[in-house]
């Protein structure tokens, strides 16, 4: 059977815009509830709980009802190993294009903390590991561009790759800046005469939240997120988050030109809280899709015994 794609121009759209990622500069997965998922963009994100080991998964699903449209599954987790140094490791798994396209990176991330003050500090994180980069188009028939070079050779490939970051936080406020991704490993190159474009991007994001306490039972949770990448404009996450009885969360966000956003998440038991979000695109592609959803499950792990009901580390502001 042939993969066959649809006989709308969206479908040689979507398959075309992946090889030219180059040109496009928009590579790196986003996530509408970033500030549950931070270690995956700035290693030196730190929780400063001894004994505390925080996990959890994120699925997304891209687009909704588009034809290749992106599906990215997180695996995230991260613990003090003393006063000073936190380690973690991440696992992103993308699959574009029905299988497609399938990139896969892990890594592990070590942080190293600053204590400025009784009530602040400033961490700075490194991070490494590889990332696998895989292609299938057995059966792919294109009924406008016939015979492309780029379609006719299926890509296996495993590049290494590092990353930077610096992340500060206080009581109810945190701020960071990271690139994820420092090496530009090319996935298409020029062979028999013929340009093939495809590499990694440098990303730099830039984060920041603060928490106003509105009363005992009620946060108020402003939190923004910035990705800076070349060939591409700005784009930012304005979020607003509020948090009741330190259990039930519920908040809106907008990304320029791009979506707009309700999440909603719940702490099932302390140690324990799952969310959900759905962003509504804004932009053309909103006539081609169903909008994209993403889910997560969060799990605080207290390997000594030492906490006791909620969790107030970074993300949970």
């Amino acid at each position: 059977m042939h993969k066959k794609i649809t006989n709308t121009t969206w479908g040689i759209c979507i398959v075309m815009l992946l090889f030219l990622i180059k040109l496009q500069g928009q590579q790196d997965p986003q996530y509408t509830q970033y500030m549950y998922n931070m270690n995956v963009v700035n290693p030196a994100y730190t929780t400063n709980e001894p004994g505390m080991l925080n996990f959890g998964t994120l699925y997304r699903t891209q687009w909704e009802n588009a034809v290749g449209a992106p599906q990215t599954l997180t695996f995230f987790a991260h613990a003090p190993l003393s006063k000073k140094i936190e380690m973690g490791t991440s696992i992103i798994s993308d699959d574009i294009g029905d299988g497609s396209l399938k990139e896969n990176n892990i890594y592990v991330d070590f942080a190293y903390i600053l204590k400025l003050d009784e009530k602040s500090n400033l961490s700075l994180g490194l991070k490494g590991g590889i990332t696998t980069f895989e292609t299938n188009f057995n059966g792919f028939r294109l009924p406008e561009v016939q015979d492309d070079p780029a379609f006719n050779e299926n890509l296996n490939n495993t590049y290494p790759n590092i990353g930077i970051g610096a992340f500060y936080n206080r009581d109810k406020f945190y701020a960071g800046l990271s690139i994820p991704n420092l090496l530009t490993s090319k996935h298409i190159e020029n062979k028999d005469g013929i340009t093939r474009l495809g590499a990694e991007a440098i990303h730099l994001f830039g984060m920041a939240g603060y928490v106003f306490d509105a009363n005992s039972n009620l946060k108020l949770k402003p939190s923004i997120l910035t990705k800076m990448v070349s060939g591409a404009p700005v784009t930012a996450d304005f979020s607003f988050n509020a948090l009741f009885n330190n259990r039930l969360e519920g908040g809106i966000s907008y990304r320029t030109d791009d979506s707009v956003s309700a999440m909603f998440n719940i702490s099932i038991i302390p140690s324990l809280r799952i969310g959900y979000a759905y962003d509504y695109t804004l932009s053309n592609l909103g006539a081609f899709n169903n909008g994209s959803h993403e889910i997560f499950v969060l799990f605080n792990l207290d390997l000594w015994g030492l906490k006791k009901g909620y969790d107030k580390s970074p993300r949970f502001y």
